[in-house]
């Protein structure tokens, strides 16, 4: 397809930009099915995990004997399915990282803009993000095991990207000429991707945190939900991650509401994006609050983060096609 109404693109970077982005896919996805191969069959080994621990002494709290605290350096373990081919994914992953950043530079560089103005390349870049979050999180918290179920998203919606959003590399409309496309765009991106990862460790606890029930009543549990690491240590990994990505959402919101008045003469019109910008707002808030001062732990403060990531999503993609508004242009 040629957009006889855009200005000059660099076809070689474009041809380059669309074999990178099947590349990604296909790298991720051998990544992705030897994620699951550690996941169902690697050695259960225990990961120091101290970063994550609070300092104290005994069994963090939950009761979980998977996780215990050295009194001393308040240090903790856990337990995961661990294998060299997991170790070979995670090189992988990384990989498929760097074609997506190549990617994404060899799609600015061939339609000569910020490269994230329409759908599908802001999914490009989300997903950027979310494994990028991933590989930090492997590097530091040594959380590998969430890669066979942080790809899984990232995958199908690379394939959704592909298949029904992919456009041709062009220039922007008009109301996207603003220096505020590389700022607004890129924290509301950048603060998804970190939302994704942390919905992703929130299924995945109560998943973990179903099982260890069963256990406790003397049930067996088999396959992959038996060989999850502990519910507390996939807890702390998903709250991590909303105490990094709620401030930039605020920060996205508000430099929203500032682009909005330059662009269209109001901070707020309850257009459908805003408001559920907000909603997503509202309910993050939500989570930290009850967290800090209920003290919510466990399965409640997690549905909390789950239908806060439902909104994320439900925002970023549904909203364009389900309501009319100033920003269907996307």
């Amino acid at each position: 397809m040629t957009n006889t109404l855009a200005a000059p693109v660099n076809e070689s970077m474009a041809s380059a930009s669309d074999t990178l982005i099947i590349a990604m896919i296909v790298t991720y996805a051998a990544a992705l099915f030897m994620f699951a191969i550690e996941a169902a069959y690697g050695r259960r080994t225990k990961l120091k995990a101290g970063r994550l621990m609070p300092v104290g002494a005994g069994t963090v709290e939950g009761g979980d004997s998977d996780i215990e605290v050295n009194v001393r350096t308040g240090e903790g373990e856990a337990q995961a399915s661990q294998s060299v081919l997991g170790r070979i994914a995670l090189g992988v992953t990384a990989l498929g990282f760097l074609f997506s950043l190549a990617q994404i530079i060899t799609r600015g560089i061939a339609a000569g803009r910020w490269p994230w103005g329409n759908m599908f390349e802001f999914v490009v870049a989300m997903c950027l993000v979310a494994v990028g979050v991933l590989l930090f999180a492997s590097w530091r918290y040594q959380a590998r095991f969430l890669g066979a179920f942080v790809l899984v998203p990232v995958l199908l919606l690379l394939g959704i990207g592909v298949r029904w959003l992919y456009v041709d590399p062009g220039p922007l409309i008009p109301a996207l000429h603003s220096y505020w496309v590389p700022i607004h765009v890129t924290a509301v991106i950048i603060a998804g991707g970190a939302f994704m990862v942390s919905g992703v460790a929130g299924i995945t606890y109560l998943v973990s945190h179903r099982a260890e029930a069963k256990k406790a009543l003397g049930e067996k549990v088999t396959g992959i939900a038996g060989r999850l690491p502990s519910p507390e240590l996939l807890d702390r990994i998903s709250h991590r991650f909303i105490l990094f990505a709620f401030p930039l959402w605020t920060f996205g919101v508000i430099a929203g509401s500032i682009w909005a008045d330059e662009a269209w003469g109001r901070f707020w019109g309850w257009d459908p994006k805003e408001v559920w910008s907000f909603i997503s707002w509202v309910i993050y808030a939500a989570y930290l609050h009850a967290r800090v001062t209920g003290g919510w732990r466990g399965p409640k403060a997690t549905w909390i983060n789950v239908l806060g990531f439902a909104t994320v999503m439900f925002n970023f993609f549904a909203v364009n096609y389900m309501f009319s508004g100033l920003h269907s242009y996307a």
